[in-house]
């Protein structure tokens, strides 16, 4: 009797667990485990608290179900550590499917988030796994969380260069562009001076899914406006070296 009724209620606590976490959104995957995980570890207890109740000595049996648990707990411990970590992600979900991230390392767009492991696509197109363990313990680094990024671009020009003229340019580039953002204002000012350029820093915002290509066609389109108007941009000073040393 002792042990259909604590079947019934260990049921009852899985299927309550599973639905509180299906409330959360959490993973699927990991509801079925941590419901299977839980059922089975009452269903356990209620074994033993059955045999006792018919008088069977159940002291050398909980040492052993405890050295057990110890001993696979020692074995497992990697993929516990992975497992709790996959629970994390999957509550507090630092980022979600689609989400282009770098973690552990190592830069992609997440394509599965399972209980023990993430899945991530490079822009090159491989599929790289890594450990949930990994990617908890180090920097999350997540490009798609907010709707706008902010472009860092430096363009250099010669000192015998219009320094106005050029700053006008890149201003003007900015401007004629639709997919930069009007709000927080680019900014176009003289970053540094180099030993053989001025370097020129534009920081325009643009939407995130804008990001790449904002960013190839604007250093494509200032190289060109550069050219046409006669304002040069200096050769990287390893390029001069090898130059002079041919």
């Amino acid at each position: 009797m002792v042990f259909f009724v604590g079947r019934r209620l260990a049921r009852l606590a899985a299927d309550l667990v599973q639905r509180a976490m299906a409330r959360r959104q959490v993973d699927p995957a990991l509801e079925h485990f941590a419901a299977s995980l839980l059922y089975y570890g009452l269903l356990v207890f209620v074994g033993v608290a059955a045999l006792a109740q018919v008088g069977i000595q159940t002291a050398s049996l909980v040492a052993v179900i405890g050295a057990a648990g110890l001993a696979i707990g020692l074995a497992l411990q990697g993929a516990l550590a992975n497992f709790a970590a996959g629970f994390l992600l999957l509550v507090f979900r630092p980022f979600r499917i689609g989400d282009y991230v770098e973690v552990a390392g190592t830069a992609g767009t997440v394509r599965k988030i399972q209980v023990f492991t993430t899945e991530l696509a490079t822009p090159d197109n491989r599929r790289i796994i890594i450990p949930n363990g990994a990617i908890t313990a180090q920097t999350i680094a997540n490009y798609s969380a907010n709707d706008t990024r902010r472009l860092d671009l430096s363009f250099g020009i010669g000192y015998r260069d219009d320094l106005d003229r050029a700053k006008a340019i890149l201003a003007e580039l900015l401007a004629a562009d639709p997919r930069i953002l009007a709000e927080p204002a680019p900014l176009v000012a003289v970053a540094a001076l180099g030993d053989s350029s001025v370097e020129l820093a534009v920081r325009p915002w643009v939407k995130t899914e804008d990001y790449w290509a904002v960013r190839f066609d604007l250093t494509e389109a200032v190289k060109k406006r550069f050219d046409a108007e006669g304002i040069t941009i200096p050769y990287p000073q390893r390029e001069v070296h090898l130059h002079r040393a041919s």
